[in-house]
């Protein structure tokens, strides 16, 4: 993919993201999402944050929590995440088509986060939200090359992944196989799809994730 087909399906996968979120019941946006710690509503603030950066915010939380990623991220994604929900939907339209960046990212980060958060809301609530093949082959590209905070090569050495719906593989080892869009969510670190893959390998492969 190129750097314009990446930004369209960027916005594309954040509208798309507005549409689920409209249908959710109060309830929904409560649950747990797959992130520990996040609800859906968190998770939602996140994304709609990541296509408008609060740089002064994230600064302030950058200092308040000594410059931990994931907690500075946590505590963002709670504070916005309390907003009320309409208003948390319509920064997500009305910022789809932002190319904005936060700091330390680029597009391709932002589009694999996109994609692997959207499943974060879908998969606990058993909602169907479909990732395009291409979109989680060109992620999984991004997630497979990263080194922090991933570090996807190191963690599962000695494990091949193949993907089984589309020309797509990385690694060495005993196989892994099953459909890019699960793939992609392992090497995000999620467990929930595990039970899509197969292989001689995922013994192996499991305690790592």
């Amino acid at each position: 993919m190129d750097h314009e087909a990446r930004w369209y399906a960027i916005e594309q996968e954040r509208l798309h993201l507005a549409d689920m979120l409209e249908s959710l019941t109060p309830h929904e946006w409560d649950a747990p999402s797959l992130c520990e710690g996040w609800r859906v509503r968190d998770v939602a603030a996140h994304v709609a944050l990541g296509a408008n950066p609060p740089l002064r915010a994230a600064a302030r939380e950058a200092i308040r929590t000594y410059g931990r990623f994931n907690k500075m991220n946590q505590a963002l994604g709670i504070a916005y995440g309390s907003r009320p929900v309409d208003q948390i939907v319509a920064a997500l339209r009305k910022h789809a088509a932002s190319r904005k960046l936060p700091p330390i990212t680029n597009q391709r980060n932002i589009l694999a986060d996109t994609l692997i958060h959207a499943q974060d809301i879908a998969l606990p609530l058993s909602r169907d939200h479909h990732m395009p093949v291409e979109l989680a082959r060109d992620s999984a590209d991004r997630l497979w090359e990263m080194i922090w905070p991933m570090w996807a090569k190191r963690r599962y050495r000695g494990v091949r992944f193949t993907a089984t719906d589309t020309a797509w593989s990385a690694g060495r080892g005993s196989d892994v196989h099953g459909p890019i869009s699960a793939l992609l969510m392992v090497l995000g670190g999620r467990r929930a799809t595990l039970s899509h893959l197969s292989g001689d390998g995922l013994p192996h492969l499991t305690p790592r994730v």
